[in-house]
């Protein structure tokens, strides 16, 4: 009796032992890993972080960019695009990792500890918000400094929240990515593929400066929707189908990190 007792509180004991800890997991101390982690990567925080402001020193300095758009000019046009380049560069990387960690072993054993893949995620898509809110920032701060930028303050504002809220589905993407492809492969896909999906979305170049064929493409592409929605309190233009591309392409890529991330889960 004594015997069986005691295997019945060991029991008991070991249940609570693992009761999964409260919102599963998701703590302080591991969100401030992964931003140290985050911000231990040179050569992405240069190219996410950097880079889109020197862009805009080459864009968005021109003669041309005085000339008058919705609320602003050419400059600001520019200056929101360039923002939303390295938020969706740094978010995709951000997010990304997931392609190391799995690599390095490091997913696996959190897969051994009471967190859960919700919360998992929950972590990786504040980094990302984090490192976007980054990128978008100090593109903005640069072209505050540069001069040539102009649009009302409560626009300037707007645009950079809204250009943030659009990084999220980069974020979703590098997850995606990175729960797909190796890890030596990861970034050397994403890296490049954005850059192509910027210039296809109108970033880089006025989508009426294509050809007929072309254009009609970009409006299938991920960046398109995204670009048109954190441009539009400055134009006050947004397309129906533009809203819709961005909604469907959030959507496709968060429930393809879904199911990668179940697979993955599944082999434990």
């Amino acid at each position: 009796m004594s015997a069986t007792a005691s295997t019945a509180t060991t029991a008991r004991h070991d249940v609570t032992a693992r009761r999964v800890p409260p919102l599963g997991g998701f703590n302080r101390t591991l969100l401030a890993i992964e931003l140290r982690r985050m911000l231990r990567n040179k050569r992405t925080i240069f190219f996410a972080l950097f880079f889109p402001a020197i862009l805009f020193f080459v864009f968005g300095s021109g003669s041309d960019g005085a000339e008058a758009v919705g609320d602003g000019n050419v400059s600001a046009y520019i200056l929101i695009s360039m923002a939303l380049y390295g938020g969706a560069l740094i978010s995709a990387a951000a997010g990304a990792n997931v392609a190391v960690e799995r690599a390095l072993g490091w997913s696996r054993q959190l897969r051994l500890t009471p967190l859960k893949p919700a919360a998992y995620i929950a972590v990786k898509a504040i980094v990302a918000l984090v490192m976007g809110a980054f990128a978008v920032t100090i593109v903005n701060v640069v072209g505050a400094v540069q001069g040539k930028a102009e649009m009302p303050l409560a626009t300037w504002i707007e645009c950079g929240l809204v250009t943030l809220l659009c990084t999220v589905t980069f974020a979703a993407l590098g997850i995606f990515a990175g729960y797909l492809l190796p890890s030596e492969n990861v970034m050397q896909v994403l890296g490049p593929g954005l850059a192509v999906l910027s210039f296809l979305g109108g970033l880089f170049i006025p989508l009426d400066q294509y050809s007929d064929v072309v254009r009609h493409i970009a409006y299938f592409t991920p960046m398109y929707g995204v670009s048109e929605v954190a441009r539009s309190p400055l134009t006050h233009e947004l397309p129906w189908f533009a809203v819709v591309n961005a909604v469907v392409w959030l959507g496709l890529f968060v429930a393809g990190a879904a199911w990668r991330m179940s697979r993955d889960t599944a082999r434990v």
